[in-house]
């Protein structure tokens, strides 16, 4: 393993002592050329002495100023308009002080006359810029043209780019030094009138994204046909005209990719990344503050449990790119295990050790040996059940697993003084629901966890971070429908008015990680501190507008090609989510994306006589001391409980004053709309 990392790192040094020797003969070069152009032989043979002594001198001070500059910043196939202003600055700061030096040496009686004078010092200015950016751009263009010749062998696959000229640029040059051997650009499509007709990069402006049909038709005829359409990195946003892109390219067949950055710590490099329906579902993602989390992040130990699940694996990935130096992903499935692993070895680099374990968070002797081995100094505890049909039915799993399993995990990592986050959902606001209760119970004994490490001024924090539906995971309706759609139809909606939040799995697991840095950095110091924050979702979404816009963008017009059927709604099930209970007060953090809210909190005591109960309750499949016992920790579980009717609760009274600014539909929106007309 160390030779094998070792070479790498030997070639890199091998390389960069080879550009550094270049700069300074080119230096040297062009100290003597400027010399040998301004005067003649005759003249310089009083000055060989003062040569001699002053060229290793300034040679060696230019080494200082390439490094001050810096000249050896990114590699010379790279070489940009930045990389030839460094040089600029250089060559000029350098010709300063050839210029002022020989003045002083000449005030100093150190020479007998000027050795250089303006017109030497123009002519070596000039020699300078040209043996040091001469080479760096001579070098890109040989790789370009290299490139260029690998793209257009009959095996790269044909592409049509869409995006503007600064943007569809970014997408030219990736293709041509890493894609290029696969892909060769035929035409780009442009929203900008001042784009067409240009070529950039030798690739033609071809229209606007209207003539993608045309421009596909085209290359058919003319034998290049187009394997794929790529958006470039910032085109692509959540409007009508991205829907009908896509679903023009899978009405042609041709699959659409979009070129996303991929940060690796300190390191972003371009890969193709497939467009899904649930990129353009919904509002653009919250822009996160990388800064912050790299502060938490970076050079630390962290356990993510549940890491073979959507959300665990995205925060693992999540961590890997903001510097976590080991991480520990811990799941009972084997294959979830090894496919998270599988996919993240990619993603390491020799700064981060992976590992992975086969663990039950049920297990509390197994939890707590690998917590002690492995001393973590962050959890994120993402294991849970989560699937509201099967966990009415299967209650005592729920309770296991998310109420259990969690004290377990707050547990070890208090005894490893580590700090804890806890994901949580929106379904534990007001719960109706097994699944809901048992993650609000989560929440309170979390929050008493916390509350006990301030009382004893330990410096760690056990948070919980609520949100809602995550895009594309697994039991989400978005590959339901995917699915549907695939197979022909119908799409099965549960009902016409089923309101929920949603986000992506991307933005959720970074906010999870800012709402992490707020509460354990610096900017968690706060005079009230929260131990539940919440994800703000924007606006929530009707599950049947959801399913109507997936069938468009599939290519299919509803209740013509495809029908959509309400199959009801399932026990445990309500028409509105809501991400705050009406008596928990709201608490702007002054985080983009994250609010907390200032929960009820109990005492060790009756919390522990509440779990002792609901063991018992397990043991004994008594679901009625299960109830009484959510019924007592959450005051509106009972009352929702004498409620309940065939699965479903409507509480009209609490959406209206809960308002929107509290996480429910306001009058006139979709979801309070919906749910009054039932």
């Amino acid at each position: 393993m160390t030779n094998r990392s070792a070479t790498p790192a030997l070639s890199q040094f091998l390389k960069r002592g080879i550009i550094i020797a270049h700069d300074l003969v080119a230096t040297a070069l062009s100290f003597g050329g400027c010399l040998i152009l301004r005067y003649q032989f005759w003249q310089l043979a009083p000055m060989s002495d003062e040569i001699v002594w002053i060229m290793p001198f300034f040679v060696a001070l230019a080494a200082v100023v390439y490094r001050v500059f810096p000249l050896y910043a990114s590699k010379w196939r790279f070489a940009s308009l930045p990389d030839l202003f460094n040089i600029f600055k250089a060559a000029s700061l350098l010709a300063v002080i050839m210029l002022v030096g020989d003045y002083v040496l000449l005030a100093r009686g150190l020479t007998p006359w000027l050795m250089f004078g303006e017109k030497t010092v123009a002519i070596y200015w000039l020699l300078q810029m040209f043996l040091l950016g001469g080479p760096r751009l001579a070098y890109r263009y040989l790789k370009y043209v290299q490139s260029r010749r690998a793209g257009d062998r009959e095996s790269a696959s044909s592409v049509v780019i869409l995006g503007r000229a600064t943007e569809a640029e970014v997408v030219l040059r990736a293709l041509e030094t890493g894609l290029r051997r696969r892909f060769v650009a035929r035409a780009i499509l442009s929203p900008q009138r001042t784009d067409y007709g240009t070529s950039i990069r030798n690739v033609p402006v071809l229209g606007n994204y209207a003539e993608l049909e045309r421009v596909v038709a085209e290359a058919q005829d003319g034998n290049q046909p187009i394997a794929r359409i790529i958006v470039a990195p910032n085109e692509f946003v959540p409007e009508t005209e991205s829907e009908l892109l896509l679903a023009t390219a899978n009405r042609l067949g041709i699959p659409l990719s979009r070129m996303q950055t991929i940060e690796e710590g300190a390191t972003v490099a371009a890969a193709l990344k497939p467009v899904n329906i649930e990129d353009l579902l919904f509002r653009p993602s919250v822009e996160v503050d990388r800064a912050m989390l790299a502060d938490l992040l970076h050079g630390k130990r962290a356990i993510v449990t549940g890491g073979g699940g959507s959300i665990g694996s995205e925060i693992c990935s999540r961590l890997i790119a903001f510097g976590v130096s080991d991480l520990l992903v811990l799941d009972h499935s084997e294959p979830a295990l090894y496919n998270v692993l599988e996919s993240l070895a990619p993603l390491c680099t020799g700064a981060v050790t992976l590992a992975g374990k086969i663990a039950d968070v049920r297990d509390r002797d197994r939890i707590f040996a690998l917590f002690r081995d492995f001393e973590p100094d962050l959890v994120f505890h993402a294991a849970a059940l989560k699937q509201v049909p099967f966990l009415e039915v299967d209650w005592t799993e729920a309770i296991k697993t998310n109420v259990l399993g969690s004290v377990n995990i707050a547990d070890a990592a208090a005894q490893t003084a580590a700090a804890a986050v806890l994901i949580s959902t929106d379904k534990a606001v007001d719960p109706v629901s097994i699944l809901g209760a048992t993650k609000r119970f989560s929440e309170i004994y979390a929050q008493l966890c916390d509350a006990e490490a301030t009382a004893a001024a330990r410096p760690v924090r056990l948070l919980s971070v609520r949100f809602g539906n995550v895009l594309g995971s697994v039991g989400s309706v978005v590959p339901r429908f995917k699915a549907q759609i695939e197979r022909g139809g119908p799409v099965t909606v549960t009902h016409p008015d089923m309101v929920r939040y949603f986000m992506t799995v991307r933005e959720a697991c970074d906010l999870v990680l800012t709402a992490s840095a707020h509460a354990l950095g610096r900017r968690g110091v706060q005079s009230e501190r929260a131990s539940v924050y919440v994800l703000k979702m924007g606006q929530p979404a009707r599950i049947v507008d959801l399913a109507t816009r997936m069938i468009r963008m599939a290519g299919f017009e509803p209740g013509r090609d495809m029908e959509i059927v309400f199959t009801g709604v399932r026990k445990g099930e309500r028409l509105n989510e809501y991400l705050f209970t009406g008596d928990e007060p709201v608490l702007d953090i002054g985080v983009d994306g994250v609010t907390a809210a200032r929960t009820v909190g109990y005492d060790r005591a009756r919390i522990a006589r509440w779990l002792d109960t609901l063991a018992g309750a397990v043991a004994s499949g008594n679901r009625a001391d299960a109830d009484r016992v959510f019924a007592e920790a959450i005051p509106s579980f009972a009352k929702l409980l004498r409620e309940r009717a065939g699965g479903v609760v409507v509480d009209l009274q609490a959406a209206r004053a809960l308002g929107p600014e509290r996480g429910a539909p306001a009058e006139g929106e979709t979801g309070l709309a919906g749910a009054a007309r039932t």
